[in-house]
């Protein structure tokens, strides 16, 4: 921020100070939120990354079920009870007899390991879909603060060029006075006023939609009145090579991890099938009392048996389930490469327009920014003491606004392309 000062004209800009500083007395105590505030308070109340974050837990919890074993079977019979009386006598229980059995599935080949890391690998699989969501929404996060940051230099500046402006009426009054200009030069520079208003109006208005937008995505209710964001706004002169953004990026970008991952998951479930082919005996014994007349003595009224149930996997061998898990593994592979062919696109497209915004305010730094000011501060300068018409005056001050205002804006293109190369590595690499 510059402070231009002018021999004896300093009153305008010393009373448009105070008045400033005295609204700023008046407003409602806020802390300015770090760009690492803002994050942390979106990943902490953000509600579709929040809704999204129970789908992790759900993976987590089919984890359980797919380490379960088998549940034993319990079984009972009660048979030979007499129900109508044979010659006229009736002993209804004299040939009950109870039959009680436990029997227990083995799973062979390894079917609830591999169900288990089939679920395992599922639940690594949704927290990198949880992190690519993240990804995404701090894109749109970051780019509603870039936005407020530029929304806040523009009004800065709207602010800057209506307390100039001001100094510049009060030196045409008195050079009106002096009888210097004409009453309608006077008329024509008063009039002007009305774009600085307008234009800080509009930079009001727009750093109000901003702060809007950045609440919205972190869930917070606070008045905009009450909310501000700080950060740098500027741009470094050097940047990385783009063989170190791609390299970053093929170990970050969580969207290729789930596709990675999600080849390792058929690969799993191609043995999972393999292995349901299978044969699982089934193992049981019983006991059985049997009160029979057969059996008088009471040792011989109990028994027990064992018995094993082997299914003859002559027709279903689940041959469907292996080939469509080997023609998964295939869809997964060829979805993998379509994924890293896009994250090669996403990082050399973000890294030619950072390196386009660069290459555009360089020129405005080392160059037009400084121009820009002295051609305004000489003309001023020069037209304060008769040296520059009315028309040089407004065309130098015009200049001057547009150079600043691009400035502003190209800075935020750059700020935004930061956060487009950010999202197409996968992490920050760029503050």
């Amino acid at each position: 921020m510059r402070i231009f000062q002018f021999r004896g004209r300093t009153t305008c800009l010393a009373a448009a100070a105070t008045m400033l500083l005295a609204c700023a007395a008046q407003a409602p105590a806020q802390q300015a939120l770090t760009w690492s505030q803002v994050k942390a308070r979106f990943e902490a109340s953000n509600p579709a990354l929040r809704a999204d974050a129970d789908n992790v837990d759900e993976a987590r919890a089919e984890e359980i079920t797919a380490d379960l074993r088998p549940n034993p079977q319990l079984t009972t019979t009660v048979d030979g009870t007499e129900i109508a009386p044979n010659n006229s006598v009736w002993q209804p229980l004299t040939g009950t007899y109870v039959q009680t059995g436990v029997s227990y599935l083995h799973e062979r080949r390894h079917k609830r390991e591999l169900r288990l890391r089939s679920a395992q690998q599922g639940t690594e699989i949704s927290e990198s879909q949880h992190e690519d969501l993240k990804r995404n929404l701090e894109f749109a996060l970051r780019s509603a603060f870039v936005q407020t940051l530029e929304a806040q230099a523009v009004l800065s500046m709207a602010q800057q060029d209506l307390a100039y402006y001001d100094y510049i009426i009060a030196i045409s009054q008195a050079r009106f006075k002096a009888g210097a200009i004409a009453s309608i030069d006077l008329d024509r520079i008063e009039l002007e006023r009305v774009q600085y208003e307008a234009e800080l109006q509009t930079a009001v208005v727009n750093l109000r939609t901003a702060k809007i937008q950045l609440l919205q995505l972190m869930n917070d209710n606070t008045p905009t009145q009450q909310f501000d964001v700080t950060g740098p706004f500027n741009f470094p002169d050097t940047l990385q090579p783009l063989a170190y953004f791609r390299q970053v990026a093929l170990a970050s970008r969580p969207d290729l991890q789930a596709a990675m991952q999600t080849i390792q998951q058929s690969e799993t479930n191609h043995k999972l099938a393999i292995a349901n082919g299978s044969t699982d005996p089934t193992f049981g014994t019983d006991y059985t009392w049997n009160n029979s007349t057969n059996n008088p003595s009471p040792s011989q009224m109990q028994t027990i048996g064992f018995n094993v149930s082997i299914p003859l996997r002559i027709f279903d061998r689940n041959q469907g389930e292996k080939k469509r898990t080997q023609i998964d593994i295939s869809r997964a592979q060829e979805a993998s490469e379509a994924v890293r062919a896009q994250v090669f696109s996403d990082v050399d497209t973000a890294y030619a327009e950072i390196q386009g915004d660069i290459a555009q305010l360089k020129p405005y730094k080392t160059q037009y920014n400084e121009q820009a000011l002295h051609v305004r501060d000489t003309v001023t300068y020069s037209y304060e003491h008769g040296g520059a018409s009315l028309m040089d005056f407004l065309n130098a001050q015009s200049d001057y606004r547009q150079v600043q205002l691009a400035y502003a804006q190209l800075v935020g293109d750059y700020l935004t392309a930061a956060a487009q190369l950010n999202l197409a590595v996968g992490r920050e690499v760029i503050q």
